[in-house]
């Protein structure tokens, strides 16, 4: 290879190289990015790694600047990428961390390379052979290395979902950091020039050769690992905020279970009491009292007025969820409907059904309380099908409802995230139990959520 050739090569190397760290870059976001517009956000983020890798090797800015740099364009880019500014900062710290490490690995494997293959003196064409193919050869270490460790960080961070508060985005972003910061302190003392002599590290402590690849990868690796510990707190968060709220759920439906058992109580002692009224009005009346027996009949129709209940649904349970949801309709003018009949044979257990009812129940009236007045309505069907048990919750809502990757509409709710969110997600698992299915719509402002149950035999 010529001067003259080895120069072009050099050239058609850079590009080739910030091609194709570039093209990493893009490929890493590309999953965490949303659906829509996804192609324009990728090439937007190509072209801002591209622009500015080209601009600060113009401007020779200092080392590591550039990271900063491209940080922060991320950062002022997040909202038309359609992702939050802690997320595009934590991705670009892992990004850079692979870079680095693999980086260090790379070198490694390039200087026992160098080393092992002979260097010939002459002639100068195989010089600029030879080092445009370890060159090559790099680059193809390094590119194998990053794309298996951006590869491996990509399928840890797609396997559960972190809310990044500021605390965790924090604890998150040691480790990359760490390894960032040993990276650029290593990348200085690599290869020196002392007194116009050429010093390399690890020509002066062989060491290094094998320690330095493995503290790279132990900030990887940390890095990885921290991500991993933080997805299973997140996890566990989540199934206590479930475990609790269904705990609540229960608590709840028993005390008015309590209540509803009172309240029967209470009609048997009436009816035990109606014949001792019924004697008072016929003596009343055969006396010719007749303003006693109309304030006598008003106080009776007084004390039985508190006893009616609008829905009989055939079950203690769903009675009291159906009956309290209508009640809070009426007194928030919302449109009410009730079609519900619990199958009088068949394994169906009473609270499984509750739980259902009473989740999908609330959710409905939450989203109709954000209507305008008097334009909210839920309507509730629930029907027997041979060894099936068809339950139908419709309600309008207000704006716009997105699914996400479970297929579970997003929450909206800010504080508390952990507590919201979690009402379709029981009612799947409790549909699950029947092996049975849950299926979501949201079409026109009107959400429609159905479940479909089997009849279990060891129930």
């Amino acid at each position: 290879m010529s001067e003259t050739g080895f120069g072009r090569f050099n050239q058609v190397f850079s590009i080739t190289a910030e091609l194709l760290y570039a093209g990493l870059f893009t490929v890493f976001f590309r999953s965490f990015l949303p659906q829509e517009h996804r192609q324009k956000k990728l090439l937007l983020l190509f072209s801002i790694y591209i622009l500015f890798e080209l601009v600060c090797n113009q401007t020779a800015l200092p080392q590591g600047s550039f990271g900063l740099i491209l940080t922060a364009m991320l950062l002022a880019a997040s909202k038309r990428l359609g992702l939050e500014k802690r997320s595009v900062f934590l991705l670009t710290l892992l990004y850079f961390n692979a870079r680095i490490s693999s980086g260090i690995m790379a070198e490694s494997l390039y200087f026992i390379l160098e080393r092992s293959l002979p260097f010939p003196m002459e002639p100068l064409e195989t010089i600029f052979l030879r080092a445009a193919v370890l060159v090559t050869l790099f680059l193809l270490s390094h590119a194998a290395l990053f794309s298996a460790m951006l590869y491996a960080l990509q399928r840890r961070l797609q396997k559960q979902r972190i809310p990044l508060y500021w605390q965790d985005l924090c604890y998150l972003a040691l480790a990359p950091s760490a390894g960032i910061l040993f990276g650029q302190v290593i990348s200085r003392l690599l290869i020196e020039f002392k007194d116009g002599v050429l010093l390399q590290l690890y020509e002066r402590h062989p060491v290094f050769l094998a320690v330095l690849p493995v503290l790279a990868l132990l900030f990887y690796a940390c890095a990885w690992l921290t991500i991993a510990f933080q997805q299973n707190m997140a996890a566990l968060r989540e199934e206590q905020a479930v475990h609790y709220i269904e705990y609540q759920q229960t608590q709840a439906i028993r005390a008015r279970i309590h209540e509803a058992e009172q309240f029967y109580a209470r009609i048997r002692q009436l009816k035990h009491e109606m014949r001792g009224h019924l004697t008072n009005i016929k003596g009343l009346a055969q006396s010719g009292e007749y303003a006693s027996l109309g304030a006598y009949i008003a106080r009776i129709d007084e004390s039985i007025s508190g006893f009616e209940r609008t829905l009989q649904t055939g079950n203690p349970v769903t009675d009291v969820i159906v009956n309290d949801i209508r009640r809070r309709s009426l007194a928030a003018g919302v449109r009410f409907q009730a079609d519900f009949h619990y199958p009088e044979l068949g394994a169906f257990d009473a609270f499984d059904i509750g739980i259902i009812l009473q989740n999908l129940l609330q959710n409905a009236m939450e989203a109709c309380e954000k209507v305008g007045q008097g334009a909210g309505y839920i309507r509730l069907t629930g029907k027997r099908r041979g060894r099936f048990f068809l339950i139908e919750v419709k309600n309008s809502f207000a704006g716009k409802l997105g699914f996400g990757s479970d297929g579970l509409p997003v929450t909206t709710k800010k504080e508390d995230v952990f507590m919201h969110g979690v009402g379709l997600s029981n009612v799947r698992r409790e549909t699950e139990k029947y092996m049975g299915e849950l299926e979501l719509k949201a079409d026109q402002q009107e959400f429609s959520a159905t479940v479909l149950l089997q009849e279990r035999s060891d129930l």
